[in-house]
């Protein structure tokens, strides 16, 4: 088991066979979307209907709050479900897998690599049953996307999620036991959500830490989820001739626009930015492996 395409195979049926690891990466959306939809949904709904109440129908009220949610929770489990599906790195070195791996003839950038790549697999495939469960949800409250938004959000969770998944295999290359992983995990967690502006939107926090929080890579992709999420519905606002200076202050007070120290950051280059931050992590991945051998 050497080449590269046999360790994926291998970590893959690995990570489905562990029903504590995959189950763990698989309830964490199913337990946000429970919570999100128990305490948030309403909120959000209160929120825009005292704001709204007599401008728009309460259709679209209710489709604002579900976008909300759903690109809350899309944005959040794309990157905190990578830590959980990208564990098998720490559980091979505390079992002693990985240095019998490392015995017969396979380089260590290979098996970095298998790892980085067989938990991107792991991580879309539950990133991707979310969103599908996220969609049924937005069927019910609202639907206004055209295939163009389904697109555009497929590609902000395929990205999100490879940002989730650099990111954890740089964290995760320096922990060596299960304990340091489930600290790291639970840090995540809970704070991820608040530094990237799902569960409380930028715009709320002070001006300098608004400033802070535009130099993070995640805020760009919850900006780009949450756009791409409501746009079908400010197309519907702008139908039923609501003023485009209201939509586009709906816009700020949501984050569905970013500013860079109060200039208005682009959707290219919200990508340019999230892409620039993958391929970063992962030459620092592969950077800290190839000094790792030179060192041993």
């Amino acid at each position: 088991m050497t080449g590269l395409g046999n360790l994926i195979k291998r970590n893959i049926k690995l990570f489905f066979k562990d029903k504590g690891m995959f189950f763990s990466s698989l309830i964490t959306p199913i337990i946000l979307l429970v919570l999100y939809v128990t305490f948030l949904a309403g909120v959000y709904r209160d929120s825009f209907n005292s704001a709204f109440s007599g401008v728009v129908s309460d259709g679209i009220i209710n489709a604002l709050g579900g976008g909300q949610l759903v690109s809350s929770l899309l944005a959040v489990s794309c990157v905190t479900v990578s830590f959980c599906s990208n564990l098998l790195m720490v559980q091979d070195k505390t079992s002693g897998a990985r240095k019998d791996i490392t015995v017969s003839p396979v380089k260590k950038s290979t098996l970095a690599l298998s790892y980085f790549l067989s938990s991107a697999v792991n991580t879309l495939v539950i990133s991707f049953t979310a969103l599908a469960v996220c969609f049924i949800y937005m069927l019910k409250t609202g639907w206004y996307m055209n295939f163009k938004d389904v697109l555009l959000i497929m590609l902000d969770v395929l990205l999100l999620t490879l940002f989730g998944t650099s990111l954890s295999s740089c964290v995760n290359f320096f922990l060596s036991t299960n304990g340091q992983a489930s600290a790291v995990g639970t840090v995540v967690s809970a704070g991820y959500g608040f530094v990237c502006g799902a569960y409380m939107p930028i715009s709320n926090f002070s001006p300098m830490l608004q400033k802070i929080l535009s130099f993070l890579p995640g805020t760009y992709g919850t900006v780009l989820l949450r756009g791409h999420c409501l746009g079908g519905i400010f197309r519907e606002m702008q139908k039923e001739h609501i003023p485009l200076a209201a939509i586009e202050e709906i816009k700020k007070s949501i984050d569905c626009t970013l500013f860079f120290f109060d200039r208005k950051v682009g959707t290219d280059m919200m990508y340019c930015v999230l892409c620039g931050a993958i391929a970063l992590f992962v030459l620092l991945y592969i950077l800290m492996n190839k000094l790792k051998k030179i060192n041993n």
